[in-house]
C-alpha cells in the first residue's frame, strides 16, 4: 500500500495539484463546487487499497491548480482538456472517470469527447442530459427566474464579494444548506434568491458541527477559498452558455461507455430545471448504464455524507472486468 501523495504537475499548459494514492488502473475522481480535491478523501484509499491508481485533481480554477483569468478559459472543451492532459502526464492512455456536481458534468462530458481514454463514467449528483435545444440558463431565463443562483454568478465580483468576505463562514452555510442534514427541504439549497439580497443570506448556518464534516476538513477548504478566492470556481457557470454553443456537434447524442450514476435522496440537484427528469431518461440516454442508486438520507455532497456506501458502490464498479483499463 502505497501513502497519499500531495503533487503538481504540468497538464494543457497548467499546473495541476493532485491527491494521488495505489498503482494499477487509473482512476480520476473529480470534485464539483466549491469543493476540492479533498472530498474524495474518504474513497482514495480504499479505491487503492483495492489495486487501483487514484487520482483526484483540484480542477481548473480551484485550490492550488492554476486559474485563468479569462472567462472563456473554463469551457468543458478546456475542462476535459485538462483531464486528458493529466491522463498522458501521470504516463497513461486510459482512465475511468469519476465525477461530483461540476464534476460529474466533467465526466460525462469526457466521456462524449474521448471514450477511447475514458472507458467508463461513475457520475454523483449530476444525472446526464443530453445537450437541448437550450441552455440550462436560457430555460432559467425563460421560466423568469432572474435571480436563478446560475444567473446571480454571471456578473463578475458580485458573488466573490459575499463568499470572499469569510470564506469559512461561506463553505459551512453553502455546504449545510445543500445536505441532507437541513432539518426542512424548503430551508434546503435556494434556486432562487430574493432581490437585494445575497446567496449566504439564504442559506442558513447550523448550529452544531457537521458530523459528517469535522472542523477540521472545512479547514481544508476555508483556508484553501482564502488563498485562491472564488473567481476562477464561479468562471464554471460564467462559461456554461459559451459551452453550450460550442458542444452543438454532441446534440443529443448518448453516453457511449459503461456507466454508473449515484444519487442523494434529498439532493436539490435532481428537482433543478433541465435536471428534473434528466434521471428518468437515463435507460435511453446512457445505454451502457449498469446502476443507478439514490442513496437515502442524504443530500448533495454524496461522498462525505455516505463514504462507505459510495465506495461499496465505486468497488463494484469497477471490479466489472468490463471498466478495467
Amino acid at each position: 500500500m502505497t501513502a497519499l501523495a500531495h503533487r503538481h504537475l504540468e497538464a494543457n499548459g497548467l499546473r495541476h495539484h493532485i491527491l494521488e494514492q495505489g498503482t494499477g488502473p487509473l482512476v480520476l475522481l473529480c470534485h464539483g463546487w466549491p469543493e476540492l480535491s479533498w472530498s474524495w478523501r474518504h474513497q482514495i484509499g480504499p479505491l487503492a487499497d483495492a489495486g487501483f491508481h487514484v487520482v483526484a485533481p483540484d480542477l481548473r480554477g480551484f485550490g492550488e491548480t492554476d486559474a485563468p483569468r479569462e472567462i472563456d478559459a473554463y469551457t468543458m472543451l478546456h475542462t476535459v482538456g485538462d483531464m486528458v492532459g493529466l491522463v498522458h502526464a501521470l504516463g497513461e492512455e486510459h482512465a475511468v472517470i469519476v465525477g461530483h456536481d461540476w464534476g460529474a458534468q466533467l465526466a460525462w462530458t469526457a466521456t462524449l469527447f474521448r471514450p477511447d481514454v475514458f472507458r467508463a463514467v461513475a457520475a454523483l449528483s449530476v444525472p446526464y442530459a443530453p445537450r437541448g435545444h437550450m441552455s440550462m440558463l436560457d430555460v432559467a431565463r425563460k421560466h423568469g427566474l432572474h435571480r436563478f443562483y446560475m444567473l446571480y454568478f454571471q456578473d463578475i465580483g458580485v458573488a466573490e464579494a459575499v463568499l470572499e468576505k469569510d470564506p469559512h463562514d461561506a463553505l459551512l452555510r453553502l455546504i449545510y444548506s445543500a445536505s441532507g442534514e437541513i432539518p426542512s427541504r424548503r430551508e434546503g439549497w435556494p434556486f432562487v434568491i430574493p432581490e437585494n439580497r445575497t446567496i449566504l443570506d439564504v442559506c442558513p448556518r447550523p448550529d452544531h458541527e457537521l458530523a459528517w464534516l469535522p472542523e477540521a476538513d472545512l479547514r481544508v477548504y476555508s483556508d484553501a477559498y482564502r488563498r485562491s478566492g472564488f473567481r476562477g470556481t464561479l468562471n464554471w457557470y460564467r462559461c456554461m452558455d459559451l459551452t453550450w454553443r460550442l458542444m452543438a456537434p454532441w446534440t443529443g447524442m448518448p453516453i457511449p461507455v459503461p456507466a454508473m450514476f449515484i444519487g442523494g435522496e434529498h439532493d436539490a440537484v435532481l428537482r433543478m430545471p433541465g435536471l428534473n427528469t434528466a434521471l428518468e431518461n437515463m435507460p435511453r440516454t446512457v445505454p451502457k448504464l449498469l446502476r443507478a442508486e439514490i442513496v437515502p438520507g442524504v443530500g448533495h455532497w454524496i461522498q462525505q455524507e455516505a463514504p462507505q456506501r459510495v465506495t461499496e458502490l465505486l468497488l463494484a464498479f469497477l471490479a466489472r472486468p468490463s471498466q478495467m483499463v
